[in-house]
């Protein structure tokens, strides 16, 4: 009986793991993962509302058995060989596949020099590291964000609603520089600045210390910011060191094709770990971190794993909820030469991008609630259309995407 088995037991391999039941496959499944809860999902940690004390699951426990898949938590492999098809894990024990999947994910990336195991100094990747930064954001305290990223924006809007100080300190000259238009990232540093929140950009840190039960930054004018906890939200790095040991094609994650085929055979990858060539931008390749690409590349490991052949096809997408406005982008905006606003209502807006050729590349939409969801989501049936709008009837309010998309 074939075997096949699953590094990393989150989004992405959970989703693989119960995609292969549905498709057919009728061997044994393992799904190995590093963490000891049952897979969770990772969105809801930075977001206000949630509560980190109870991690939502993303089936529940007794459905692993029911699917007869076979789930190894608190367990972390360390290394696979792709010649006698084993990988061995920290505990010494081995495991047999006919094929690999690994869903190995992202790890956060550390401040260098700063001090590890600090309870001052965090990171947020896992249910534990958000139950202890909401121990942390309470009415009086004051958490250091570092970093003006999805997640450090996020982690500043819960903390303000949850009373706490909150300083945002960021390198670059704004907030949300990468992937995120200017006029959208202005709003949202608005609305923070209403809220209270102490955003600093353009700023050098020096060093990052714990000392006193305080974390202290120091700032390359010399100014030091003390806190009661310091959140580093600098990014993540893909976890490809297993892959690494193995002898796999490295380029910015797990490079693999478009079935998301490893340079090893019957080895595959997916989700935040892997790069991967996206068609419909020139097969550019990319490395996506996001809730959907993870829930969507397993499905398509699943199926390719069988078989199937289905080449990756989806168009990126990504949100973000801030105190009551939602962020919403669909496509990659690089390459645009032209960015054209169509308004929705108060406060609600989306910005179209269109490449060289006219072609719709990307939309980035904001507005309160789901102000802006029905139309990114027509924007992104039209990206995957290549289609070339007329940039009149884009900001013409008047005018229906949907229109657009049956033109």
């Amino acid at each position: 009986m074939a075997h096949f088995v699953i590094l990393g037991a989150g989004e992405c391999g959970a989703r693989a793991a119960f995609a292969l039941r549905e498709k057919g496959f009728d061997g044994e499944i393992t799904l190995v993962g590093a963490e000891p809860l049952h897979p969770y999902e990772r969105p809801p940690l930075s977001k206000a509302g949630s509560d980190a004390s109870d991690p939502k699951f993303i089936v529940a426990a007794e459905k692993y058995a029911e699917n007869r898949i076979r789930l190894l938590t608190g367990l972390e492999a360390t290394d696979f060989d792709p010649a006698s098809k084993t990988v061995t894990f920290s505990n010494g024990t081995a495991l047999r596949y006919d094929k690999l999947l690994l869903a190995t994910g992202a790890a956060a990336r550390s401040f260098p020099g700063a001090p590890q195991g600090s309870p001052h100094i965090r990171a947020l990747r896992t249910h534990d590291d958000a139950a202890a930064l909401r121990e942390a954001m309470k009415a009086g305290r004051h958490i250091a964000i570092i970093g003006g990223g999805f997640i450090g924006l996020e982690l500043a809007a819960t903390a303000r609603l949850l009373a706490a100080k909150v300083t945002v300190i960021e390198g670059l000259e704004r907030v949300l520089k990468r992937g995120v238009p200017e006029e959208i990232a202005h709003l949202l540093t608005e609305r923070h600045h209403a809220e209270g929140v102490d955003i600093r950009c353009g700023v050098s840190i020096e060093a990052l210390t714990a000392e006193g039960g305080k974390a202290r930054i120091r700032l390359s004018s010399g100014e030091v910011i003390e806190a009661d906890l310091a959140l580093v939200g600098i990014g993540a790095r893909p976890n490809v060191e297993i892959a690494q040991r193995a002898g796999l094609t490295i380029e910015n994650g797990i490079a693999v094709d478009s079935y998301l085929r490893t340079s090893a055979p019957d080895v595959f990858a997916a989700g935040d770990c892997c790069s991967f060539p996206l068609p419909i931008y020139g097969d550019r390749r990319v490395r996506l971190e996001s809730w959907r690409n993870a829930q969507e590349q397993g499905t398509l490991a699943a199926a390719n794993m069988l078989g199937r052949d289905e080449a990756v096809s989806s168009v990126p997408w990504f949100w973000s909820d801030q105190y009551d406005m939602t962020l919403q982008i669909a496509g990659l905006a690089e390459g645009a030469v032209l960015h054209l606003r169509r308004d929705l209502g108060p406060d609600a807006f989306i910005l179209f991008h269109l490449g060289a050729d006219g072609r719709l590349i990307a939309a980035s939409g904001i507005g309160p609630g789901n102000a802006v969801a029905r139309d990114i989501r027509l924007a992104e049936m039209l990206i995957a259309a290549r289609a070339q709008p007329d940039p009149s009837a884009l900001t013409a309010a008047d005018v229906k995407l949907k229109s657009l998309l049956a033109a």
